[in-house]
């Protein structure tokens, strides 16, 4: 028999209607009071999951300029909705911009609902935003960002270990000076992917150099503007760049090529998504491919296994690995 709100009451020693508060994740409830209250009522088995029908994918935006319409969300949406089918499961879609006024009053509808599992799109979430979502008690995982000091389950992309090998694969045919195209808007993933990089460097004793990084604005058309710009400001160029996505890279050529830089001769170029416009670029790109449909449905795995009780207790932070696609934009220095 499912513990009652009195037993909880009696066990944690708080009033039952500060339980019943807590439980409903009504506002007024202390967090160190509601964290006791929700772990006695998990371990009596207050929370029957099998009521949970619906997951809601959260697709939360910031700003909104990396979270747009491109090949890899929809890819990504494709291979949730196609496991939460096969598992039964409706799936809602919620999209949250943050800086719109109405955000939070769908937000507070949404972690108040007890029918929910909450599968979150954290690509542009921050490590300040998370706290909101720390007051919902149902399943929860975060999907494309993983965060060092949170206790979410997550699933995210192999970002520095990615870059790494790719910018080895530079350096093993024959490139000393790498430059960096980065994006100006910083996230989760694009830090991860300049770890990555700058490990590579260091672990081969390369110099990094300032001067070989280009900011630029993950948008097709503001990309190509951006390197434009700042080309006709440089001669100094490195033999070959690492760009944080596919975007960037793609911009990257249009400019290059503007200024009388052959690719792959003059300058090579490695990726990051393996955009479908990848393989039909002049030249087209190496890239580094993401399991896009996979990771979505090892995220709906993983929150259907916290749902049915499967799963352990502690949160999980799993990486989805990734392929260094090779096509025509890198040259071979060593031949």
């Amino acid at each position: 028999m499912k513990a009652s709100i009195r037993k909880i009451s009696e066990i944690t020693g708080f009033s039952p209607a500060t339980v019943s508060n807590a439980l409903n994740s009504k506002r007024g409830v202390k967090k160190s009071t509601a964290d006791a209250i929700f772990k006695t009522a998990q371990e009596l088995g207050y929370y029957d999951n099998t009521k949970i029908d619906t997951i809601t994918f959260l697709i939360y935006k910031n700003t909104g300029k990396v979270v747009t319409d491109t090949p890899f969300f929809e890819d990504l949406i494709k291979g949730i909705e196609t496991e939460t089918q096969a598992q039964g499961y409706a799936l809602n879609i919620c999209t949250i911009v943050a800086s719109m006024p109405e955000s939070q009053k769908t937000l507070t509808a949404i972690l108040n609902n007890p029918a929910n599992a909450l599968l979150i799109l954290a690509t542009e979430l921050a490590e300040e935003d998370l706290e909101f979502f720390k007051t919902f008690r149902g399943p929860l995982v975060l999907i494309d960002g993983r965060f060092s000091s949170s206790d979410f389950n997550s699933v995210s992309i192999e970002n520095t270990d990615s870059v790494f090998h790719a910018v080895e694969y530079l350096i093993k045919r024959g490139h000393k000076k790498i430059g960096y195209l980065k994006s100006n808007l910083r996230i989760n993933n694009f830090r991860e992917r300049e770890e990555g990089y700058r490990k590579a460097l260091d672990h081969y004793s390369l110099n990094y150099n300032p001067k070989h990084t280009f900011l630029m604005t993950p948008t097709f058309d503001s990309a190509f503007d951006d390197l434009d710009t700042q080309l006709s400001e440089t001669t100094d160029m490195p033999t070959a760049f690492f760009a944080e996505n596919d975007i960037l890279a793609l911009g990257a050529i249009r400019a290059l090529t503007k200024h009388g830089y052959a690719l792959p001769d003059d300058i090579s170029l490695i990726g990051f998504d393996d955009f479908p416009y990848s393989t039909i670029s002049t030249p087209p790109l190496t890239t580094i491919h993401v399991f896009k449909q996979e990771m979505g449905q090892v995220a709906i795995k993983k929150l259907l296994n916290i749902i049915d009780a499967s799963d352990v207790g502690v949160p999980v932070k799993t990486e989805v690995s990734t392929q260094l696609i090779v096509r025509d934009s890198v040259k071979d220095l060593t031949v």
